[in-house]
């Protein structure tokens, strides 16, 4: 081999072997999760506990940064614009991911500037009303409200979340009228509804429970299809009202610009953690349902949300400057 052979062929194994370090070193700088709701929101429970994880995984420190402003477009926003190197993901959620864009401009299209890694979770909305309320069953709010016109005011985790669409959905197809209050995150809208500034709320069971246990709340229904597993003893308002289905669902995004690798190691490490009995039980104890999948069926899942709200938001006229 010539000299100038032998040092090109040098010169090829030493980028090559680089690029293979590289991708093997991967994450080689703090990992960042955004999450677009405040710290003791059932979001926050859930990237805590998988960023945990990930330190261990990825080698390197995983920071959990809350940043609930605007129903989640701050922080969408923000995945939006980092470098797309895996260094800042976001776990997100129903709002900023689907129905959002839906009610409200935002500087961003998300199934063209962001890359589905994983979906983490689902679990329902429960409609919950402050224990003042002298009604223990849906039917029995919706005949209290058709009684009381004006008096009943609801609180959400944000304008475009399913908290929101839930109860514009049950206004709908009850035919009452309830004010929107809508809310950065679970835990202020859960105080309002607790104080009796807001009457009613939908919201996942974690924000819910302990005011429910304390006799501050009563829960009345899930937005599930049917019962669900996890809270065998709430009956679903689609036993009231047939067709009422919705879901409050979960999901690691990164910058569309993303490489596919990066993605799927992302979406490898975070499903087996989505596996592990002991996070299963206790995100179970939250209303979790882990779910994990492919980038692929998350990326389904959130353009089929927002086809299916699309028709729904359009109707009931929802909109948001």
């Amino acid at each position: 081999m010539s000299r100038f052979r032998f040092a090109a062929a040098a010169a090829l194994s030493a980028i090559l072997f680089a690029a293979g370090a590289s991708a093997q070193a991967w994450p080689d700088k703090p990992v960042k999760i955004l999450v677009p709701a405040p710290a003791g929101s059932s979001l926050d429970v859930l990237a805590r506990a998988i960023g945990e994880r990930l330190k261990d995984k990825f080698g390197q420190p995983v920071v959990v940064e809350n940043k609930p402003a605007a129903g989640g477009t701050v922080a969408t926003g923000e995945v939006v614009r980092a470098a797309p190197d895996g260094s800042v993901m976001m776990l997100g959620f129903n709002g900023p991911l689907a129905t959002g864009p839906l009610i409200q401009k935002v500087p961003y299209d998300v199934q063209k500037d962001l890359a589905p890694v994983i979906i983490t979770s689902s679990q329902p909305n429960v409609l919950a009303v402050n224990a003042s309320l002298p009604v223990k069953s849906v039917p029995e709010l919706v005949a209290w409200a058709k009684a009381n016109p004006g008096k009943l005011n609801f609180a959400s985790v944000g304008n475009g979340s399913s908290s929101h669409l839930n109860a514009e959905l049950l206004k709908s197809m009850a035919g009452i009228d309830a004010v929107h209050v809508p809310f950065n995150g679970s835990p202020p809208a859960v105080l309002s509804t607790v104080q009796g500034e807001t009457q009613m709320i939908f919201a996942v069971m974690q924000p819910l429970q302990a005011q429910i246990q304390a006799g501050k709340l009563r829960a009345l229904a899930v937005t599930t299809p049917k019962r669900f597993p996890l809270l065998p003893d709430l009956p679903a308002i689609a036993e009231t009202y047939p067709g009422f289905e919705a879901l409050a669902w979960n999901g690691l995004v990164v910058p569309s610009a993303t490489p596919a690798a990066t993605v799927q190691k992302i979406n490898a490490e975070v499903g087996a953690i989505l596996k592990d009995p002991e996070i299963v039980q206790k995100m179970n104890g939250f209303g979790f349902d882990l779910i994990g999948g492919t980038p692929a069926d998350f990326a389904a899942l959130i353009r089929s949300e927002a086809e299916r709200w699309t028709p729904v938001v359009r109707k009931l006229g929802i909109k948001v400057d």
